[in-house]
């Protein structure tokens, strides 16, 4: 069975450490580290992490090689940034997270997982980032919390 490519960004890293998040982000790094998921950090993350504390810089480190994808910014994802800002999904002071999600989609994760609601996990802007893919050739991109896309083995 394929196993799914899960972009996470940092503050799916910085979830490990903060009590709200923590059950969530660390069981999701546990899939991760048992290669039941296959992790996508970009660039954009590794440049971020650079300012973590060394506690989470030391997180990522967990995730064996074999279980993660480490993937890069381009022109490509330059441009597709630019256009959810173009379409307002997003402000250019996000640009960032603009980048997020257009490195997911042009590296085809099959899901973006993030605890940021105010940019990333939000329904209405969720719709115009997809809007925006699929107008540009882009495929529909999942954008979730960990916590919703966790295993949970005590159902079966």
């Amino acid at each position: 069975m394929r196993k799914l490519r899960v972009y996470i960004d940092m503050s799916v890293i910085g979830g490990c450490f903060d009590e709200e998040f923590s059950k969530w982000s660390n069981k999701l790094f546990d899939e991760f580290t048992e290669g039941k998921k296959i992790a996508v950090i970009s660039d954009i993350v590794a440049d971020e992490l650079e300012n973590a504390p060394d506690y989470v810089k030391e997180k990522i480190k967990q995730i064996p090689a074999a279980f993660l994808n480490q993937v890069l910014k381009d022109k490509e994802a330059e441009l597709l940034a630019k256009k959810y800002i173009e379409i307002k999904a997003i402000s250019e002071k996000y640009y960032n997270d603009a980048l997020h999600i257009a490195i997911a989609s042009i590296n085809k994760a099959d899901l973006l997982l993030s605890w940021n609601f105010k940019h990333i996990v939000n329904y209405n802007r969720i719709i115009l980032y997809n809007s925006a893919n699929l107008m540009f050739g882009y495929k529909r991109l999942e954008i979730r919390t960990p916590k919703e896309v966790i295993f949970y083995e005590e159902d079966f």
